[in-house]
């Protein structure tokens, strides 16, 4: 019975029925209703708990980690192009089509890694927003729950372009970081130097911190958002090709704003303290006040408040999407709270409870550190389910190209010797 409530959201055979219809529509007025899933979602990728790994990097390795932030920008694409041809082309969240096509038990196994990322990921970003609230003197328990209040009435409209609009203003805050770059004054020969010279291989913490990066820039639930994302706007295989525009120039802004974020700590702690311990926001912040004075402080506080706010929002509704496609109930953001209550109920309570987790008190950079590791544990199972899922349901003319899956295998065996190098780490 779930199932057919679901249904009418995701109809799989009028996606397919409009691949072969011309559209009429100009192609600017098509663009415009395309854009916004694959920007949306780079700009919650860049989440508190991502900028906080970018810190780390630079504060303790300085520049020799910014060549990573620029090598992962294929990688980010060609995993949420995936993701975003499937959702188009099948009008099914990842969830539903991993039940229709491989059962009820792989696809709440697939839930439970989403379920386990999207946990930490929520705490991570409340803790951001926590320390970032400090840096202005305002005490956890008002900003972690007006926070909490404000993403829930982000929802209450019942339609999914408000949503995504006020997502996107929200993230556009994470901006604030390329300007702090020049403020920071950092030194290109020593850039050049870091990127060219001997990485420090031997070093335990160099490589946890990589799969940290890894983990930060790709998390598992980027590919339930977007592909319920694709799926809620209504977007059809005419939208195919601006969707990919909309993924690419994503995956190139998140991984700017990442840049920015090392290169600025690392122009600045990591030049005079390398070895620095930052245990919260509150303490990056301060530790960039005597370079880059108090507007430093309240550029840093700022960012990592609009970041962890779209962030929150794109966690959410990913896990409240794939429990709702798995479940059958009704899963969509243009249904009212009256006609979809177990959706937002699941969104709310998400939401409310790791507001109260972070409200007991939580060490934010080990934490942040930890999830962004565990996000790379958890690539291989995500990214596998949906190569698996690009090999089986798309249909002619959106089947993956000879080189396309080359290079998608190429990628999904790096997550993994990745993965497991991390795990053989940490044992």
């Amino acid at each position: 019975m779930g199932q057919e409530i679901c249904a009418p959201r995701r109809d799989a055979e009028a996606g397919r029925a409009e691949a072969d219809e011309p559209t009429k529509r100009p192609r600017w007025l098509l663009l415009l209703a395309t854009l916004g899933p694959g920007i949306t979602v780079m700009l919650a990728d860049t989440d508190a708990g991502s900028m906080i790994t970018a810190a780390q990097s630079g504060a303790r390795w300085g520049y020799r980690l910014l060549l990573l932030q620029l090598l992962l920008i294929p990688i980010l694409y060609f995993i949420q192009e995936l993701t975003t041809r499937i959702g188009i082309v099948t009008h099914q969240g990842h969830g539903e089509l991993i039940r229709a096509q491989f059962g009820p038990k792989w696809a709440w196994f697939s839930v439970a890694t989403l379920f386990v990322s999207a946990v930490g990921a929520l705490v991570t970003e409340f803790a951001g927003i926590a320390g970032a609230g400090l840096v202005f003197g305002i005490p956890p328990l008002l900003s972690v729950s007006s926070a909490a209040a404000l993403l829930i009435l982000i929802t209450a409209m019942g339609r999914y372009s408000f949503v995504e609009r006020t997502a996107i203003l929200i993230g556009l805050f994470e901006l604030v970081f390329l300007p702090g770059i020049f403020f920071a004054h950092p030194d290109p020969s020593v850039i050049v130097r870091q990127l060219t010279g001997g990485q420090p291989l031997y070093d335990k913490t160099y490589w946890l911190l990589i799969a940290a990066n890894v983990g930060a820039v790709i998390m598992p639930w980027m590919v339930f958002y977007q592909q319920g994302a694709v799926v809620d706007k209504g977007l059809r295989p005419s939208n195919l090709k601006f969707s990919r525009l909309d993924t690419a120039v994503g995956s190139v802004v998140t991984q700017i704003i990442m840049g920015a974020v090392l290169i600025l700590t690392a122009a600045t702690i990591g030049r005079v303290a390398p070895n620095s311990s930052l245990a919260n926001v509150q303490e990056i912040a301060h530790s960039l006040t005597p370079f880059l004075g108090q507007g430093g402080k309240i550029l840093f506080a700022v960012g990592i408040t609009g970041a962890a706010l779209i962030a929150a929002i794109v966690v959410s509704l990913a896990a409240s999407w794939a429990f709702g496609e798995v479940l059958g109930f009704r899963c969509s953001l243009n249904n009212t709270w009256k006609e979809a209550p177990v959706f937002y109920g699941l969104y709310s309570g998400g939401i409310v409870f790791a507001a109260f987790l972070v409200l007991l008190g939580i060490p934010l950079i080990s934490l942040t550190v930890a999830v962004e590791v565990m996000n790379a544990l958890l690539l291989p199972i995500v990214v596998g389910f949906l190569l698996a899922l690009g090999w089986r349901v798309l249909p002619q003319p959106y089947r993956l190209k000879l080189w396309e899956k080359i290079v998608l295998i190429f990628i999904y065996l790096l997550i993994c010797s990745l993965g497991f190098y991390t795990l053989f780490q940490l044992i």
